[in-house]
């Protein structure tokens, strides 16, 4: 374990230095805004292409990956908003709660992470719970509110939902990765490189907007958090670790790095949802906050349990 927290501890640096130039003021809100915008949609986007482009979909979509995480994701979500209605919570802020719970932040950490950690064969996987991430449960998300707030579904809203996916840069360049290789065509040589070189941007730069991110956020409403942070921390990668090795068979490695992948911290973009919708918003800021310190020790735990 001790060697795998010393081969995380440069990510969780570069996230301490964006942290402490946000409090100090040296990088503020509108910078990380900008930063976290350039990551986003350039140099992820770039990264994820690269990924997808590489690799067969057959290679990308393992249905019992897929379906390990989904059943995974489906236990700990149900947990999560029984204890929300157990604490007498409405409907939407039981599901935001539950979005808590089971979306970590994959595409800002997990990929530029755990490719560097476990290597380009745990590409494919976690693009596949990135995927699952934000079509799904976004989707979900979306749907629950709609129906609490309007009490029934708006004709217009599979024409919102899909036109969020297609703006949804990191979707875009999968999706466009995906049909490239679907051609059997190798990349031209000076496109490959420009994607290299863009997609290098993207470990230190999402790093550090998560850290400057960080700094905005407040540790408010500590039992809930921590009670969030513990289903994402714990629960998850362990409801996700029985799917995998004991329910759908998946083979060792991609069941450890589907572990790994489950035990990321929350994600980001689970805020930007709660200030959309208006709904728990200091409770997902606070569990963002908790669970990413906390990650420093327990993200590398189950890695060296799980994904080696």
């Amino acid at each position: 374990m001790l060697a795998v927290f010393i081969q995380t501890l440069p990510f969780f640096a570069v996230i301490a230095l964006g942290y402490s130039a946000g409090r100090a003021g040296f990088f503020p809100a509108e910078a990380t805004a900008w930063l976290t915008k350039f990551v986003f949609y350039f140099a992820l986007s770039a990264m994820l292409f690269g990924f997808s482009a590489s690799m067969p979909a057959s290679e990308l979509f393992d249905l019992r990956v897929a379906l390990a995480y989904l059943w995974g994701c489906a236990l700990v979500y149900a947990i999560a908003m029984a204890v929300a209605f157990a604490r007498r919570r409405p409907v939407a802020e039981a599901a935001m709660e539950a979005q808590v719970a089971v979306i970590g932040n994959t595409g800002f950490l997990g990929v530029p992470m755990l490719v560097l950690l476990l290597g380009e064969a745990a590409a494919g996987t976690i693009i596949l719970v990135l995927a699952i991430d934000l079509v799904v449960f976004s989707t979900l998300l979306t749907v629950i509110v709609t129906l609490t707030r309007e009490g029934r579904l708006s004709p217009d809203l599979p024409r919102i939902i899909g036109l969020g996916l297609l703006r949804n840069p990191m979707i875009v360049a999968m999706v466009l990765g995906l049909a490239w290789s679907a051609t059997g065509l190798a990349l031209w040589q000076p496109v490959d490189a420009f994607l290299v070189l863009l997609g290098a941007a993207a470990t230190p730069g999402a790093l550090f907007a998560i850290g400057a991110s960080l700094a905005n956020n407040r540790a408010e409403r500590l039992t809930v958090a921590g009670w969030l942070s513990f289903a994402k921390l714990i629960l998850h990668p362990a409801a996700v670790g029985v799917a995998a090795l004991l329910l759908f068979k998946v083979e060792p490695f991609k069941a450890g790095v589907l572990i790994a992948a489950a035990a990321l911290p929350v994600a980001g973009n689970v805020y930007i949802l709660a200030q959309h919708f208006n709904i728990a918003i200091a409770r997902v800021s606070a569990a963002i906050l908790i669970s990413t310190a906390i990650s420093v020790a327990t993200l590398p735990a189950i890695i060296a349990l799980f994904a080696n």
